[in-house]
């Protein structure tokens, strides 16, 4: 019998209001490619050009993490190595995502629009692996049968801070190599070390990785803090390493934050795999699963809400569990097998626990507004945003839109309103009008 959530307060929340709300936009960096296409191929002419390709079967990695224009950076590379006389294929790589099987990975694929027909290549799902040693400590390291048995592996990759740990590096090249590549199994064995020694064991995995694998090298990615790329570097196996490590220097330069340090409230519209891997980034909110908080933001937030997922994470909300309070609505989408799958695999259960479920996302708002404190409605420091990625406007109430006067990097756009239907669920709609 399936039993329906009905939380009944009562007349508990009747005089808890929500405070006045003013659209503001953020500022950063704005530098990005403005051609894509161009400059992909430019990158691959110039490090791989030379390189002879001619009849030879190439694997490249399509990972999970949403990586803006995707699509057109993969399909570019297909089409450089097929005019190069090459035959590549897909190899779906993103260790546990997708609950760990190889129809949930093509799911994953699917949902971010790379398919083989809009690739134009044969895809080898398979989550068998080959071991090819083991790290100083014992531990196997195992990799993709079919890019092992290739004639050449080719990675792609965004860079960025990591939402779990903090060393040289976190996610990006060597992580696709040690992580994406493992599948299920190689991220299993990695994630028994813990995050705790991941600063030394992926770097020990992938160096293993390149002197045992056919790998050529692949494409690094920094977006700017508008989820666009302002760097795509094309990277020789050779210097993966190295790359890596300086690219993702500049990844925690350029990602978007909340200016304001102080928050009563943060209310987020949207988490997903495709946002961040833990939802909604650590880096942002200051909140990791794995409790590691050393070298995350150290923003303060009382209580977070969580409304909903996005479509493209197909019910894995991983990183739920670092918030607060949710709502029905949105635990009616999650998919707990590939959530649970996800977390057990990372060793860490926190980003999977459910927080505080609520009949209706006016309730959930105003509930977390009652827990910050007594403080009067003019006080209390609200903000609502879309998701972690995008964080370029954000709604603040009165106490934040003072704080945001101050900022020569920020700008006030005018007074908005949090509106909600006949079943209290908040308007999606975002843009200031």
């Amino acid at each position: 019998m399936k039993r329906e959530i009905n939380v009944n307060f009562g007349n508990l929340l009747d005089d808890i209001k929500i405070p006045k709300m003013y659209a503001v936009r953020q500022n950063f960096e704005k530098r990005r490619i403005e051609n894509i296409q161009e400059e992909t191929r430019k990158q691959l002419e110039t490090v791989f050009g030379e390189t002879d390709f001619a009849g030879k079967k190439i694997a490249v990695t399509a990972g999970s993490r949403g990586i803006s224009h995707s699509v057109e950076i993969l399909r570019t590379i297909l089409d450089f190595l097929k005019e190069k006389g090459a035959k590549p294929f897909i190899v779906p790589s993103m260790g546990s995502h997708g609950g760990g099987t190889m129809q949930g990975q093509l799911d994953v694929l699917s949902h971010l629009g790379i398919t083989p027909e809009s690739m134009g290549v044969p895809f080898e799902p398979s989550m068998e692996t080959v071991e090819l040693g083991n790290l100083s400590c014992g531990l196997p390291v195992y990799f993709s049968k079919e890019a092992y048995e290739s004639d050449g592996v080719f990675i792609m990759n965004k860079v960025k801070p990591h939402a779990d740990f903090k060393g040289e590096h976190e996610s990006g090249l060597v992580k696709m190599l040690a992580i994406g590549l493992g599948k299920h199994r190689g991220c299993a064995s990695l994630h028994k070390l813990g995050f705790a020694n991941f600063p030394w064991a992926l770097p020990e995995a992938a160096e293993l990785i390149l002197e045992k694998a056919p790998i050529i090298g692949g494409i690094g990615i920094v977006e700017n803090a508008y989820d666009e790329p302002m760097i795509l570097e094309a990277v020789p196996a050779a210097c993966i390493m190295e790359r890596d490590k300086e690219l993702l220097k500049l990844a925690k330069k350029n990602m978007p934050k909340i200016k304001a340090r102080k928050l009563d409230v943060l209310v987020i519209d949207e988490i997903g795999k495709n946002i961040s891997g833990e939802g909604m980034d650590p880096n942002v909110t200051g909140r990791p699963g794995s409790y590691l908080n050393e070298g995350f933001d150290s923003i303060q937030i009382k209580q977070i809400v969580i409304l909903g997922t996005t479509p493209e994470t197909a019910g894995n909300g991983a990183g739920i569990g670092m918030a607060d309070i949710t709502t029905v609505n949105c635990v009616r989408g999650l998919d707990l097998g590939v959530m649970y799958t996800n977390s057990i695999t990372a060793g860490i259960l926190g980003p999977s626990r459910l927080p505080v479920i609520l009949n209706s996302d006016l309730e959930a708002i105003k509930t977390a507004i009652m827990l910050t404190s007594s403080l009067a409605e003019d006080k209390v420091k609200v903000m609502r945003i879309k998701n972690t990625l995008n964080l370029d406007e954000v709604w603040v109430s009165e106490a934040l839109k003072m704080e945001y006067e101050q900022m020569e990097d920020a700008e006030i756009l005018g007074e908005v309103e949090l509106s909600f239907d006949t079943e209290e669920k908040m308007s999606r709609s975002f843009a200031h009008q």
